[in-house]
């Protein structure tokens, strides 16, 4: 007499496997799904981290009595002040702040900025910080302290409360 697996042996054993096979590619689909999900959220979560930042990092680092402000309407402002702070390797840049065409830009430039439209020969490196619906920066007397409150459109409100730091 032999020893063997019968037919039907080997096709429940088949389905059985099949079964498992199928549940561990919906548990890896819905894995690959998930990991989607938290890979958008932290890029936008360190896309937001870094925006504060910068901005922080420009105004803490601020010089005093270098702030300058235009205003453009009730919801936006145009701020350039002098700054320690540089992402593009510049030693004590110009920095401004402005909006337009709904959009926040971070202009950084070795030139001052007196007015706005800029004059046309000033070098600049332009960063835009994304859409905002409201950019507006609120001084002390002393000019020891800021509050900027920034409104983007994605719904990641900004608001910080920046001590200067530099005491020059």
């Amino acid at each position: 007499m032999r020893r063997a697996f019968t037919l039907i042996e080997l096709l429940i054993s088949i389905t059985i496997l099949s079964i498992l096979m199928i549940a561990l590619y919906k548990a890896y689909d819905a894995l690959n799904i998930s990991n989607d999900i938290y890979k958008d959220k932290s890029k936008s979560i360190k896309s937001v981290e870094l925006k504060k930042r910068t901005i922080y990092l420009d105004f803490a680092l601020s010089f005093k009595g270098s702030f300058k402000q235009l205003d453009q309407d009730t919801k936006k402002d145009i701020v350039t002040f002098q700054s320690s702070n540089s992402i593009h390797k510049r030693y004590n840049p110009y920095i401004t702040y402005l909006v337009k065409n709904q959009k926040l830009y971070r202009v950084e430039s070795l030139q001052k900025v007196s007015e706005y439209p800029f004059i046309s020969d000033i070098i600049a490196d332009v960063d835009e910080l994304g859409e905002v619906k409201k950019f507006k920066v609120f001084k002390s007397k002393e000019q020891v302290s800021y509050l900027i409150d920034a409104r983007f459109k994605d719904e990641n409100n900004i608001l910080l409360k920046v001590k200067v730091l530099n005491e020059i």
